[in-house]
């Protein structure tokens, strides 16, 4: 998709997938200055959608008005078919979103397998075996079965992050919600993040809204927005992403 300077790029999704989310018209101010503006952003069912832009754009801001913790002046957020404006943070939560913060947030003094059965909060609904954690986790994040007594303060950044994804999961979202995942993490623990993220939407259904800056990350995502200034001014499929837009929005 082409850019421009002057106009905001219109919403991409030439897709016939429902979608699982739908951010229109959004404008976010910290007191008087604006910070979101107008932002239209969607995510097909089942697909990965990533968030480009460089630090102070507005896309940890988008994010946390995702989760209801900032509130617009205007627009509306629709998921899974229902207006969740209204909606707190934990209740949307228990609709289905899954949300992993910069500085993944693990509790260091709980174990490994705490922080995981945590998870379980997010949707209010606990299975019937309260200590079990179920066996696809340790699927995609092999090297937390052998550290579930370890306190999670104890873990190297690239294992909190692991222990984090894990740890929403638990809930069963519909949406996944990654702000960054790859901050300060290793090259090795950084791949093995993606591969188990890429995995997660084609085995589960799971959407995902990943805001990244790690070029081979993004390149897994299924389409991207591009924001600068608070609003999205570029988008189209991953498999476009132009060199353009790269050294745009991604160049340090």
């Amino acid at each position: 998709m082409s850019l421009t300077n002057s106009a905001v790029a219109t919403d991409y999704a030439p897709t016939s997938a429902p979608l699982t989310l739908q951010m229109s018209g959004l404008n976010v101010y910290y007191g008087e200055s604006h910070i979101l503006r107008n932002v239209d952003l969607t995510v097909p069912q089942g697909e990965m959608v990533c968030l480009i832009g460089r630090n102070g754009v507005g896309k940890t801001t988008l994010l946390k008005t995702l989760m209801g913790l900032l509130k617009p002046r205007s627009g509306d957020i629709i998921f899974a078919g229902q207006r969740i404006l209204a909606k707190t943070p934990d209740q949307r939560a228990r609709a289905g979103i899954g949300y992993v913060p910069q500085g993944r947030e693990v509790i260091p003094r709980l174990t490994v397998k705490e922080n995981l059965l945590l998870g379980y909060e997010a949707r209010g609904v606990r299975p019937k075996n309260t200590q079990d954690v179920p066996e696809e986790i340790y699927d995609l994040f092999p090297v937390l079965k052998t550290m579930l007594g370890r306190m999670g303060g104890d873990l190297s950044g690239g294992q909190q992050q692991q222990l984090a994804i894990a740890r929403a999961l638990m809930g069963k979202p519909q949406l996944l919600v990654l702000d960054e995942p790859t901050e300060g993490i290793q090259p090795s623990i950084i791949l093995d993040i993606e591969s188990a993220v890429r995995r997660i939407v084609a085995t589960t259904g799971i959407s995902v809204l990943l805001v990244e800056q790690h070029l081979h990350f993004v390149r897994q995502a299924d389409r991207y927005y591009a924001m600068q200034k608070g609003g999205i001014v570029a988008s189209g499929p991953t498999s476009e992403l132009s060199s353009e837009v790269i050294q745009r929005f991604l160049a340090v």
